[in-house]
């Protein structure tokens, strides 16, 4: 990693520029990073320290795509390893999903950016600390940008990873629609001279929450406040309001080390692409916390997009690979909206939801809609449209334990130089896939177990699977390599002549 301080008068150019190094900026400096992109960080916090606790974990499918890159156990060993899936509340296992990590971490976002940090750390990543992007236009050939200590960039692409109040979408023009704020809520960590009432209690607009810090000292406040808020910061005396409205009194609160205000709006971008010039993370959607979905879903953004745009880079891709990151992403960010929406409506405490509430824990106790509800809470099974064909295609590749020449590995081990990985599991140097061997590595690997898929279950065993550095299946093959090389040629750009 390197930092640029001080005012440069000369334009430094960069393949990818990103806008914001919160986790999604830092997951997509890493891709961009380990694909071999002259990538930088433009991020206004001089260092990677967060006020506030903010997101409380890692869903399964984030683990497993830490897992795909080498480091997931940098954040296994720092969290607490249990079952966080649930829907608005209610409790979802995943205990016995076929998957290696069939659980959730609880590691709040603070620590979670740390130990990101520290990873791109060891990657050659230029950061722009203490600094903002106040303005960019567009050409033919890239990006031009100033930032707000009067320096300026210039970059091939320029990727919006600044948050829901995105500069980077606001200046590309790109519309934000969605639905505006029917509650808000106060979170906070404070001290309270009184015992508060701990845990979750259920007020008729929402969910109420005290719950001690890990110093013992402090609690963590989440409250609904009885009006709708404006945007701006809250103060101590709104958070007593709302204290003394959901429980009476205000427990002697006081001494705030941090106070916020969220609302369940819902937003997404019309486009996560003008140009050159794309979003991911906060700056792409925005939804109520409730699910844990935010933080996640940027970081599996980033890594949809990252090796795409290392590519288009490189030239080795045209540049309408660009479009299926749209294409694949939107409609995951589409369904979180709605699912968040689902569960701030299913939390309010009036009778009749609290009877639909009921009705619902029934429900998700029934073993296939806890399966179908569990599996897209925690993220495995997000499966991208590739057309017809074994149910493998276009889901997460599961991490088997192969017998290859040099000995036993994990598929996710293949996958940690974020490169594709040709799996053939027949004869080996049955398939020919040499006009793209720069490109995509082959491995040739026996495997004699089951093939099984969350929710879906057991499927055929393949002969062979292309792999993206995504971990997605691009391609399955039945014992012959048809369509294979219209799947090379579509994800990795066309061969090279002989």
């Amino acid at each position: 990693m390197h930092t640029e301080s001080g005012r440069s008068v000369a334009t430094n150019n960069h393949a990818v520029l990103i806008a914001g190094g919160g986790p999604t900026g830092l997951m997509l400096a890493a891709e961009l990073a380990l694909a071999g992109i002259d990538v930088a960080v433009v991020e206004r916090r001089v260092n990677q320290e967060l006020p506030g606790s903010r997101a409380g974990g890692l869903h399964a499918r984030t683990i497993e795509v830490f897992d795909q890159r080498g480091v997931a156990e940098r954040f296994l060993s720092q969290g607490q390893i249990m079952q966080v899936a649930g829907f608005s509340f209610i409790p979802l296992d995943i205990s016995d999903f076929p998957t290696r990590h069939n659980y959730g971490l609880a590691l709040r976002q603070a620590r979670i950016e740390r130990i990101m940090a520290e990873w791109v750390a060891e990657l050659p990543v230029t950061f722009y600390r203490g600094r903002e992007v106040t303005g960019f236009a567009q050409d033919a050939t890239g990006v031009d940008l100033k930032l707000s200590d009067g320096a300026s960039l210039r970059a091939t692409y320029l990727v919006g990873c600044d948050g829901g109040r995105s500069l980077i979408r606001k200046e590309a023009g790109i519309e934000f629609p969605g639905w505006d704020a029917s509650t808000s809520f106060l979170i906070a960590e404070v001290e309270m001279t009184e015992e508060p009432a701990w845990g979750i209690r259920r007020g008729e607009k929402g969910v109420n929450a005290i719950g001690k810090l890990d110093d013992g000292k402090r609690a963590g406040v989440v409250l609904v406040e009885p009006q709708v808020g404006n945007r701006i910061e809250p103060t101590l005396e709104e958070l007593r309001a709302a204290l003394i409205a959901a429980y009476g009194t205000d427990f002697g609160v006081r001494n705030p080390t941090w106070l916020s205000r969220f609302s369940d709006m819902a937003r997404q971008a019309a486009s996560y692409r003008e140009r050159r010039v794309l979003l991911a993370g906060d700056a792409a959607h925005v939804h109520a916390p409730t699910g844990g979905q935010g933080l996640n879903i940027g970081v599996q953004d980033a890594v949809n997009l990252g090796w795409k745009l290392a590519q288009v880079v490189k030239g080795s891709s045209p540049e309408t690979l660009l479009d299926t990151y749209h294409a694949e992403r939107h409609p995951i960010g589409a369904r979180v909206l709605r699912l968040t929406m689902a569960q701030i409506a299913l939390g309010r405490g009036d009778d009749r939801t609290e009877a639909l509430r009921e009705n619902m824990a029934e429900l998700l106790k029934m073993e296939q809609p806890r399966k179908q509800y569990a599996a897209m809470m925690s993220g495995l099974d997000v499966h991208y449209d590739f057309g017809a064909g074994h149910p493998l295609l276009g889901r997460r590749m599961p991490d088997l334990e192969l017998s290859t020449e040099s000995g036993p590995k994990r598929v996710f081990s293949l996958l940690h130089e974020a490169r594709p990985v040709f799996l053939n599991l027949g004869e080996p140097g049955a398939f020919d896939i040499t006009p793209w061997a720069e490109r995509v590595r082959r491995v040739d690997a026996r495997y004699t177990g089951a093939w099984e898929l969350p929710v879906f279950g057991a499927v055929a065993a393949p002969s062979a699977v292309l792999v993206r550095p995504d971990g997605h299946v691009a391609w399955v093959g039945d014992g012959t390599d048809s369509g294979l090389r219209d799947a090379l040629t579509q994800w990795f750009g066309p061969p090279t002549p002989a």
